[in-house]
């Protein structure tokens, strides 16, 4: 089997995972809604400041539970299906990229299911949204490839489950400012192409390393 095709096998058999599942849309998702929903409640209905802090609050959340998103799609694969992988012969890279495929189909679903409650709760300005087609997918990406290589860092460690987080989320920080800013600058018209080229350099340099270390990751955890 070719490379390509091996990254699709990979990010079929976990998408099958997940339809069957539905962890993100029946569980995650609901939890993040809820969260948004709460935060008014603690910092006052006061409409101007919510429409202002709405696209940095959205940003938080869609972190802090991309991190759920990504350690449920590191605990689909245990010990045993690793192993049968490996004895496959399939290659680390495209192992890679499969995991981060699905992992960043699942963020972006994530982010498009919180968007509109986002809109109804906050009602922030909506000027320049088609950017957001670019914004989000790229967002996404910066995270499932950096969850996968946290994943593959602390995998056969018994506590990965507490140091996947304390890796994601101090590493996400440009991806979160540049997502913020990014917004910010729609919503104040002005040009947001720096922290797009920000958020594509992330993405451009966290895939080079993850591709390059997942060979000798592996072969670390064997």
């Amino acid at each position: 089997m070719t490379f390509w095709r091996q990254a699709r096998e990979i990010a079929r058999k976990d998408l099958v995972v997940e339809a069957r599942t539905s962890e993100v849309v029946l569980m995650t998702a609901p939890f993040g809604a809820a969260a948004l929903i709460l935060i008014p409640l603690a910092i006052g209905t006061d409409a101007p400041l919510l429409s202002q802090l709405g696209a940095g609050l959205y940003w938080i959340v869609v972190l802090l539970f991309g991190v759920l998103v990504i350690l449920r799609k590191s605990a689909v694969d245990g010990p045993a299906q690793t192993d049968v992988i490996r004895l496959l012969g399939v290659d680390p890279a495209a192992r890679f990229a499969g995991a981060t495929a699905t992992t960043a189909f699942l963020l972006l679903l994530f982010e498009i299911i919180l968007a509109p409650v986002v809109i109804a709760l906050y009602n922030p300005d909506l000027r320049g949204w088609p950017w957001l087609l670019l914004i989000l997918p790229l967002t996404a990406a910066g995270l499932a490839l950096l969850g996968t290589i946290a994943v593959g860092v602390t995998a056969g460690l018994g506590t990965r489950i507490s140091l996947t987080p304390l890796l994601i989320i101090p590493l996400s920080l440009p991806l979160l400012l540049g997502a913020t800013q990014a917004l910010e600058g729609l919503r104040l018209g002005r040009g947001i192409l720096p922290w797009l080229v920000l958020l594509a350099a992330v993405d451009l340099a966290l895939a080079v390393a993850g591709v390059l270390a997942a060979r000798p990751l592996e072969e670390a955890t064997a």
